[in-house]
């Protein structure tokens, strides 16, 4: 889930011209992802996800 999202993400983006920009967005979409608690906690909800503590 994870994944698609950040996926998602940097795709939306302008596509990158080097290693760094490509560093840089892919950072930049998963800190996004971040700051949406209530996203992250829907990944929980899949019957197949399991929190490994």
């Amino acid at each position: 889930m994870l994944n698609a999202d950040w996926k998602q993400h940097v795709t939306k983006a302008a596509p990158a011209r080097n290693k760094i920009a490509l560093t840089r967005t892919a950072i930049g979409a998963l800190r996004s992802i971040q700051k949406q608690p209530g996203s992250v906690e829907s990944y929980f909800g899949q019957k197949n996800v399991a929190y490994a503590a």
